[in-house]
């Protein structure tokens, strides 16, 4: 994308009214960003029927002069600019009622085609909340999801850490501008989380952390995300926000139960009161995402067909094994010499993957 482009994405993302859903609709109408802004008042109307003073915004061109500082931020080598207009918006994201126009990402483009999971909760977490989120944390990049969360102290911080020192990818979302890291303390992390794995926000550079910004941050978090745990949080805990969202974005929410005596197990038990899913191991919500992650990566452009460069060994040993029929998981065990317990992990994870399908009578198939 050129500079001439990216300044008129950045001005459009600033243009009064106009929000991602509009953005949508207007791409599927027009095509490019281009036709867009040299449409007439009829047409621009005949999409955007109750927004005249922002049909008139963008007949009257949009200012590109407060681009300059971020065009010079985007000519850093690691940062990126992704519009809804890109081949590799996040397609989950897409989907959601208000999706972000232009989203700053600073690391690894990539991961946001890749399946992510959200790990969430308070920002002042028990030392046994701690453990569980840096537990699921692992587990979970382990089985090949990126860890998604909000960067924040407390639970946020210790999924992010457990993702990354678990060899994983982590992505965090924030809710200030990448200019700037909040809260100061996590300066360190969110270096790492650069180097190996992503950084995200809507916000323009400059933006500071500010109050209303944090529930728009939020709908990212779950947005991103095939689902949505819960590790610890108060009756009025931002993370029930996220949770809320999830759920009406159409996504999976879980819940770690804990003590009927402690203020932060109150949060997760309203959710499961509410129908979240009550989770003891990183298994429970695996076995839930599996379908989803699936869907996902076809949805993404990943699916049959495309093996992933770079799979570890024994994952690509084992999908040698498993040739083009469906096969049991004790054939597999036969053919290998691993345990059960290593085969079945291997097979979720590959199924998380979009590597492989679940068949008929417990066995699998290779899909790619």
């Amino acid at each position: 994308m050129n500079p001439e482009t990216r300044s008129a994405w950045l001005a459009l993302s600033r243009t009064p009214g106009l929000g991602g859903r509009d953005v949508v609709d207007l791409l599927a109408r027009f095509g490019t960003l281009e036709t867009i802004l040299a449409a007439r008042r009829a047409e621009l109307a005949e999409v955007l029927p109750e927004k005249t003073q922002t049909v008139a915004a963008i007949l009257a061109g949009i200012d590109t002069g407060q681009t300059d500082a971020e065009l010079r931020w985007l000519e850093i080598p690691g940062n990126h600019l992704v519009t809804l207009d890109d081949a590799d918006y996040p397609p989950l994201l897409r989907e959601i009622a208000d999706p972000p126009i232009c989203l700053f990402v600073r690391g690894v483009r990539a991961l946001l085609l890749q399946p992510q999971f959200a790990i969430v909760g308070s920002r002042n977490p028990t030392p046994g909340g701690r453990l569980n989120a840096e537990a699921f944390g692992e587990a979970l990049a382990r089985a090949g999801l990126v860890v998604t969360s909000g960067l924040a102290m407390g639970i946020d911080g210790c999924a992010h850490r457990a993702a990354l020192a678990a060899g994983g990818a982590t992505v965090a979302v924030a809710a200030t501008g990448l200019d700037r890291v909040y809260p100061s303390d996590h300066h360190e992390l969110a270096h790492r989380i650069a180097e190996h794995g992503a950084l995200v926000s809507e916000s323009p550079l400059g933006t500071p952390p500010r109050r209303e910004n944090f529930p728009q941050r939020n709908r990212l978090i779950s947005g991103l995300s095939l689902g949505v745990l819960v590790v610890e949080a108060a009756l009025k805990s931002g993370s029930l926000i996220t949770a809320r969202l999830a759920a009406e974005q159409g996504r999976e929410v879980f819940a770690i139960p804990g003590s009927i005596h402690s203020p932060l197990a109150r949060g997760c038990h309203r959710l499961i009161r509410q129908g979240a899913k009550l989770v003891e191991t990183a298994q429970d919500i695996l076995e839930e995402l599996a379908p989803l992650a699936q869907a996902a990566q076809e949805r993404a452009g990943s699916g049959a067909g495309a093996r992933p460069a770079g799979l570890e060994p024994a994952l690509a040993g084992l999908l040698d094994q498993l040739g083009y029929d469906p096969v049991a998981p004790d054939t597999l065990v036969e053919r290998t010499g691993l345990t059960a317990e290593a085969v079945s992990s291997m097979l979720l994870q590959m199924e998380l993957r979009g590597l492989i399908a679940a068949c008929p009578g417990g066995r699998y198939q290779r899909i790619c």
